[in-house]
């Protein structure tokens, strides 16, 4: 399993993002639910969505049965256009449909930041859910719900998250993931000799 991400899955600033940023939430999770996972974590600091795309070809390399895509913030906290960013995802989306449809996909939605508007606000988000639909996705809940604007669960930067909001994270997207994973373990296990 990739996730494929911004510093939000990088983990920037924990102590230990190996163990500490909420893709290692989750594969905890996994491991918890007896579902075996290995974890790939290609978060990029400062990614925007059009980094992500230029990207996604270097990160199937490592042949994924399930991807995940967190991307946006960084188009959000720059006010770049919503019809970019919804190209870009929906890009993502479609190179990976055409070179490994194989995999597994789900999107995490981002939202913007609230000073930038209603109308942009509220097409931001617009622009996951509407993707999921189109191409037939899974779409998790906003991860940073329970986590964005309080105190104790972001660093002291007021952007990324605590090791204890990581943790929330990786339980916000769960229910989601779990049947991902159990979805590409089936398909594994057909797959086996």
């Amino acid at each position: 399993m990739v996730f494929l991400g911004t510093s939000l899955t990088e983990g920037l600033g924990l102590l230990d993002p190996a163990v500490e940023a909420w893709p290692a939430r989750v594969s905890e999770l996994a491991d918890s639910a007896g579902l075996a996972i290995d974890v790939v974590n290609a978060g990029l600091s400062g990614e925007t969505s059009a980094g992500a795309l230029r990207r996604v070809d270097w990160v199937l390399q490592t042949a994924p049965d399930v991807l995940v895509l967190e991307t946006g913030a960084n188009d959000g906290l720059r006010a770049l256009p919503t019809d970019a960013l919804e190209a870009n995802v929906s890009a993502i989306v479609a190179r990976i449909r055409s070179t490994h449809p194989e995999v597994e996909l789900v999107l995490v939605p981002m939202e913007a930041p609230p000073n930038l508007g209603s109308e942009y606000s509220t097409r931001f988000h617009e622009v996951f859910p509407h993707v999921a639909m189109e191409w037939k996705v899974a779409l998790t809940p906003f991860i940073l719900g329970g986590v964005a604007g309080v105190p104790e669960l972001i660093q002291p930067d007021g952007e990324h998250p605590t090791a204890a909001g990581h943790r929330i994270m990786a339980e916000n997207a769960w229910p989601v993931l779990d049947s991902i994973f159990r979805i590409a373990a089936e398909r594994r296990a057909s797959r086996a000799p």
